[in-house]
């Protein structure tokens, strides 16, 4: 390939951007899912965009590909949907039913997904200064947006969580001895009402 240096179809930034490729299915499906969840939530219409965001990331990152040369390994991503379907399997205290530790898990997986889209964003910068052939302006604004994309993310995830977390505080209020304040106030005679 003339005009662009030889390590840009060299196997070390094939793998990398087919490694974020295959990260980028995941988080599409993803996010596809926790905005499927939350859609009757204050957060629905958020994650909705987000999830359309995500879509055009993805698109953006084939788009650098091809004018990289890169070719795409379908192989990568076959085998990251089976060790993403296998993740599904892990347990968050319950058998049968979904738990809401499922939320909070999912946007924290969502969240380091973006973050690392970004560092992807940030390494192509990187190389773009090296006359690669990248548009630096493109990066920027995909950078920029993955960085919004992390602090929306980041707030949704810190609200579920509250309300995750939030349901237990009750027995987390409770006593080594096995008594509440409430026991306690009943038993003295003090807690009539």
């Amino acid at each position: 390939m003339r005009g662009k240096p030889e390590s840009l179809s060299g196997p070390l930034l094939t793998v990398y951007l087919n490694d974020h490729l295959t990260g980028s299915a995941a988080g599409v499906r993803l996010i596809h899912r926790i905005a499927d969840r939350q859609r009757r939530t204050g957060a629905g219409p958020v994650l909705d965009d987000l999830a359309r965001q995500i879509e055009e990331d993805r698109r953006s990152l084939r788009r650098i590909m091809r004018d990289l040369d890169v070719p795409v390994r379908p192989l990568r991503e076959v085998v990251g949907r089976i060790g993403e379907k296998a993740g599904r399997l892990k347990l968050n205290g319950r058998l049968f039913s979904r738990s809401p530790l499922s939320d909070v898990l999912e946007l924290e997986a969502m969240l380091i997904g973006v973050q690392g889209k970004a560092a992807c964003w940030r390494s192509l910068r990187v190389l773009a200064e090296t006359g690669a052939g990248l548009d630096g302006a493109l990066l920027d604004r995909l950078l920029a947006r993955a960085e919004e994309q992390s602090r929306t993310l980041d707030g949704i995830r810190r609200e579920r969580s509250a309300e995750v977390f939030g349901a237990e505080l009750p027995s987390l209020g409770d006593h080594q001895d096995g008594s509440n304040s409430e026991d306690r106030r009943a038993v003295s005679g003090s807690g009539t009402g």
